[in-house]
């Protein structure tokens, strides 16, 4: 008997993620677009060319604008929303998505308005049911194209965690287990965060030994985040910590990186975020990742720069002064 999931999210991790579990045989797997032109489109092209462009989409994926046909017979859902929108999408698919399904959540951010998770978020909207959250450093760009990658699953519950385990991994595709779901949501906000600060390093030309001593320091910063929480602190020297802040910070393919660098170069922000084809989670992340410092008293020196930077017109530079001038401390 076969596994249906229903992708819902029309971008290219919803894509990669798509090409990805098709890969595994006794799985159909559905995508659900926005969009119902850009499905028909892509239905007919199989290929996302805006976003993974060169990337075949198999036949055996069904693209679709219609959410009842996506998910009729869904066992599973995966979503892949940029965070920013998480909210107002699947207010708008709750009453198709009535059904107790499992969610797999590979969305990265917290919301602004209420701090929440994407997991909470869901769970809100959709009512309860099992969420997994999956973390690490894995670009689309690289997966689509059956790149080696590894990343881990995290859920209360360690069997759907297994088993899910199961549904993504391939021989190309390492998929990990734990039970720290709060540690990796939290760790894959964050991390863009910081990697927004990396990329104003490289806009700045300030050098590997800046940018490795941010990235460090960064994950310090997050995992004093997640203790706030209840994260563990392990998982933030797991793959969803360190290893996808690397992959964040160093690769050309980083949105936030992107936003930092251009930031670095003296762009607006306005500009940049106008320019770019998809959501640099990191900036929205700021925000909420700011106002739950300040509210629990929790030391975050660089995520405060950056905010500073993006949202109270302090220059790069400067930013960078502030935090080599702060009083001396051991580590």
């Amino acid at each position: 008997m076969s596994t249906k999931i229903a992708v819902i999210g029309g971008g290219g991790m919803a894509t990669a993620c798509a090409i990805l579990m098709k890969e595994n045989p006794g799985q159909d797997v559905s995508i659900w677009m926005r969009s119902p032109e850009l499905a028909d489109e892509i239905q007919q092209t199989r290929e996302n060319a805006r976003l993974l462009p060169g990337v075949r989409i198999p036949e055996g994926i069904d693209v679709t604008g219609d959410i009842e046909r996506a998910v009729a017979g869904a066992d599973y859902l995966l979503i892949a929303i940029p965070s920013a929108f998480l909210r107002g999408t699947l207010e708008k698919l709750a009453p198709f998505l009535t059904q107790n399904r499992p969610a797999i959540s590979v969305v990265k951010g917290l919301e602004p308005e209420t701090h929440q998770r994407p997991s909470e978020i869901i769970t809100d909207t959709l009512g309860t049911r099992s969420v997994i959250a999956v973390g690490g450093p894995s670009h689309a760009e690289e997966i689509s194209r059956r790149l080696p990658a590894t990343v881990v699953a995290a859920c209360g519950d360690l069997a759907l965690a297994k088993r899910v385990q199961g549904m993504l991994g391939t021989d190309r595709f390492r998929v990990y287990a734990n039970v720290d779901l709060i540690g990796v949501e939290i760790a894959g906000a964050v991390k863009n965060v910081i990697a927004i600060a990396a990329g104003i390093c490289d806009g700045l030309g300030f050098g590997d030994n800046a940018k490795s001593a941010l990235m460090t320091r960064g994950i310090v910063e997050m995992a004093r985040f997640g203790a706030e929480f209840g994260a563990e602190p392990t998982t933030f020297s797991g793959l969803a910590g360190i290893g996808d802040l690397i992959t964040t910070c160093v690769s050309p393919f980083g949105r936030n990186r992107q936003v930092g660098e251009r930031l670095g170069k003296g762009e607006s922000l306005d500009d940049i975020l106008d320019s770019m084809a998809s959501v640099a989670e990191g900036v929205n992340t700021t925000q909420a990742v700011i106002e739950i410092a300040e509210q629990n008293d929790i030391e975050m020196p660089i995520s405060r720069e950056v905010h500073a930077v993006l949202f109270e017109g302090k220059s790069p530079l400067e930013a960078t002064e502030a935090l080599m001038n702060r009083p001396f401390k051991l580590e």
